[in-house]
């Protein structure tokens, strides 16, 4: 029990949202005032109401392709927000989308496109769930809420680095997302700080499906190469990129004709990213869809670990695969071959969890009992089914196994040229839902960056002190107390078939 007159930060969120919804504030006015005018990407203008200098230049860009004219149009910038204990100038309320047209309910509830399927990607309007905490959350409450939601690195919530002026202004001119933190370890008296900035890449398609596929991979490699160059500009020395980077993610369709994109180690996708390597000093994670041919033309869900003079490393296979909702990815590939290797390149021991492989503990832990530093996780995944989990998992993952953990998710609505079904009973479609980004870092200590943007492609930069790693399985003993030989045994005696659960019935249940 509470005492009277008291209300924990997580109690004054939902009241917050609560007396939002019942009673609109004046700023849910302003902001409703806001969503009323709308314009054009190219005749973006802002109302007379005093806007601040210090918005967004640009609004977060929602990518739906399809083969029609999807109706959905930007809004301005909202205004920025003053309170009377923050810096202004650190305030700035999200940009919105709509479906033209409108009302007020769905602009608040998220747009819901004609099939009745999709909205546009953003929650209800908002980038971001960090956009709405800072647009509705006051700052004695917000503080303490970020402090829950994100953990604090040192006693603080992980704090943002400078980056390279250009860099900047190139994420600004090529519309994609670029944050960058730090994550610190306390000073140690017989090892130095041990700093490997790190990066992850989230994008979008950017061509429609029923382009030929030469079209859609190069264009793919073309927005890629940006970011990466801007990462190398940005001096990353290990860079992920998102699970099967090089396609469509269009395992929903159960088509086959899509296994033409699957390459060779030695085809367009692997060797772009060994010149970028090479070229930036940088360790690169690029997950393909692979060809084997060599074995029958067996096609795997691989993640090629390129060294910094560009040469390959090695290769790891995805481990686990969904038989979950349109992820019909057994259709398509195999079950990975090659373990849990840890690569031990001149920044650090990196392992790669692909997609999936979040949802098995075994998987994170295999990783971590071979040394792993940093575990990327580069993903496929859609709201409607795995949002309430993508910001748990991977951080759960990093406390348990005292590594570094970063999450990549693709971007955007991908629409395919044939309509499919999903085995629910409900009507075909022609997407698999949206892939809402939402990338970020989280470090063995339980904190993590903010995410960046659910509906942009983005960079996310971190510089990460792998000396954390070691303190916290000093502080928390988690290696030392886990007490493997107990699951050795069990998990021996699981696999095999004579196998009785260790239950003890009460005697009073009778037979």
């Amino acid at each position: 029990m509470e005492p009277a007159g008291t209300c924990s930060p997580i109690r004054a969120l939902r009241c917050m949202v609560h007396s939002l919804r019942k009673c609109p504030s004046p700023r849910r006015h302003e902001h409703d005032a806001r969503l009323s005018t709308c314009c054009t990407p190219s005749s973006i203008h802002t109302t007379a109401n005093g806007h601040s200098s210090k918005r967004r230049t640009a609004p977060p860009r929602c990518i739906s392709f399809s083969q029609s004219t999807v109706g959905f149009v930007d809004l301005h910038v909202g205004k920025e927000e003053t309170r009377s204990n923050r810096d202004a100038s650190t305030r700035t309320s999200s940009a919105k989308r709509h479906l033209q047209p409108t009302s007020r309910q769905e602009a608040m509830n998220g747009a819901v496109r004609e099939d009745g399927r999709a909205s546009d990607g953003t929650l209800a309007g908002y980038d971001r769930m960090e956009d709405i905490l800072e647009e509705f959350v006051p700052e004695p409450q917000l503080e303490h809420v970020k402090r829950v939601l994100y953990g604090q690195n040192q006693g603080r919530i992980v704090s943002k680095i400078a980056l390279p002026n250009h860099v900047s202004t190139l994420s600004k001119e090529r519309d994609f997302d670029l944050q960058g933190y730090r994550f610190e370890a306390l000073k140690e008296q017989l090892r130095a700080p041990r700093v490997v900035k790190i990066g992850i890449v989230q994008h979008s398609i950017q061509k429609e499906t029923t382009a030929s596929y030469v079209e859609q991979r190069d264009a793919i490699h073309s927005r890629v190469l940006e970011l990466v160059n801007a990462a190398g500009e940005a001096q990353v020395n290990v860079l992920c990129l998102q699970e099967t980077w090089h396609i469509p993610f269009a395992f929903c369709t159960r088509e086959k004709q899509w296994c033409e994109f699957a390459e060779t180690l030695d085809g367009p996708s692997v060797s772009m990213c060994r010149k970028l390597a090479e070229k930036w000093s940088m360790v690169m994670i690029c997950p393909i869809l692979e060809r084997d041919e060599t074995h029958g033309n067996t096609i795997w869900n691989t993640a090629v670990v390129i060294s910094h003079t560009g040469n390959i490393i090695g290769k790891h296979r995805k481990n686990h695969i969904p038989r979950v909702g349109d992820f019909n990815e057994s259709t398509y590939y195999m079950e990975g071959n090659t373990g849990h290797p840890v690569y031990e390149t001149c920044y650090g021991k990196i392992g790669v969890n692909i997609c999936y492989g979040r949802h098995h503990p075994l998987n994170w832990m295999a990783f971590g009992l071979n040394g792993a530093e940093i575990v990327f996780n580069p993903s496929a995944t859609v709201g409607d089914l795995s949002e309430p989990m993508w910001a748990i998992e991977a951080r759960n993952a990093a406390i348990a196994n005292s590594y570094y953990v970063a999450a990549i998710n693709r971007v955007g609505t991908e629409n395919f040229p044939n309509a499919f079904t999903s085995g629910d009973g409900k009507p075909s479609h022609r997407d698999f839902g949206h892939f809402y980004g939402s990338s970020y870092v989280s470090a063995p200590d339980a904190s993590r960056t903010p995410s960046l943007s659910r509906c942009k492609d983005g960079l996310l930069i971190a510089d990460c002190d792998l000396n954390l790693c070691q303190q916290l399985q000093d502080k928390w003993g988690f290696r030392m107390t886990a007490r493997y030989e107990l699951y050795h045994s069990l998990l021996a005696h699981y696999v095999c078939e004579d196998f009785q659960p260790q239950v003890v019935r009460d005697p009073s249940l009778g037979l």
